[in-house]
């Protein structure tokens, strides 16, 4: 098996180094907007924006034990990730019977099997297992619950649930079992390489949308996105993609490239998931991530990053 090397070597200082910086710098700046621009009074965007710092000072804490942890540490931090984002994708318990089952079923045998497959390195069974039973069992339960009605509909947002919360939010810790050769125990960093590119992908298009939006992206969609925060963030995501190249197996131009096609991915994925809020008439996923609300508000654009970097990585260079 491939884990995390737990010693800090320089590379791995480095980027600690980086991240404290970035984390650091954020958490002044958001005092320095308190203090000057609000006043210390209520502000509805610097609030936001102190929140958001906090959370991923608190996000950063998170990566950074399961990192220490080893595989095992990162393959539990996902998974509980998982499980909260399909929590709140699909709330169990509720419905019929069947379905009830079915959820359960999904929560407690498909979901916790799957990162095991991970942690384990059976990479046979990585892609199988979910669709399996997304698209054989759930709808077996409920043809033997004798709940066929409307049996597309209702199983539907099970499916998804699988597909986005679990199989793909699955493939990030799945990066630590590719074998790359002249690239021993550093699958680590490719990991870190998507994290930062993906999320922060999210920050810069946060920050340019802020700064100079004007123009709505898709308003019918999620009105809040713009074409400057868009391009803005898709743009900086593919130059700190080539600043990290030096982590991973990639030239700078290789790094570049990747970076802007799991960028693009990541706000095709946040679009997605935003089309399916304002379906159901909601703002956010939850508010457990204050400042940014639910687990899979965070974890959107990794649902359709993670599966095509793992991909990518396998079959260029594994």
């Amino acid at each position: 098996m491939t884990w995390f090397p737990l010693s800090i070597d320089r590379d791995a200082l480095a980027l600690v180094q980086g991240i404290l910086g970035v984390l650091i710098l954020g958490s002044v700046v958001a005092m320095l907007l308190k203090v000057w621009v609000a006043k210390r009074r209520p502000h509805a965007l610097i609030d936001n924006i102190a929140a958001r710092v906090m959370a991923w000072w608190a996000i950063a804490l998170a990566v950074g034990l399961a990192f220490w942890m080893g595989r095992i540490g990162v393959c539990l931090l996902f998974a509980a990730a998982s499980f909260v984002a399909l929590r709140e994708f699909v709330p169990a318990g509720e419905g019929r019977r069947g379905e009830r089952v079915m959820a359960l079923g999904a929560f407690y045998g498909a979901l916790p099997l799957q990162f095991w497959l991970v942690w384990r390195g059976h990479d046979a069974w990585l892609t199988s297992l979910v669709p399996a039973y997304a698209f054989l069992v759930v709808p077996l339960i409920a043809v033997l619950a004798g709940e066929a009605r409307d049996l597309q509909q209702r199983a539907a947002p099970l499916q998804w649930g699988l597909m986005l919360c679990v199989l793909g939010v699955s493939f990030v810790p799945a990066l630590l079992t590719l074998e790359i050769p002249g690239y021993p125990g550093r699958n680590g960093y490719l990991l870190m390489f998507l994290l930062l590119v993906t999320q922060l992908g999210d920050v810069f298009q946060y920050i340019w949308g802020k700064l100079l939006g004007r123009h709505a992206l898709a308003p019918a969609v999620s009105p809040s996105k713009t074409v400057e925060g868009f391009a803005g963030g898709v743009l900086s995501a593919t130059v700190l993609g080539a600043g990290l190249a030096w982590m991973t197996p990639f030239t700078p131009v290789q790094a570049a490239t990747i970076a802007l096609g799991i960028s693009l991915l990541g706000v095709l994925g946040g679009l997605t998931l935003s089309a399916i809020k304002r379906d159901r008439g909601i703002k956010d996923w939850g508010t457990l991530i204050v400042g940014h609300g639910g687990m899979l508000d965070r974890l959107d654009s990794l649902c359709f990053s993670a599966p095509a970097f793992y991909f990518i990585v396998r079959l260029g260079w594994g």
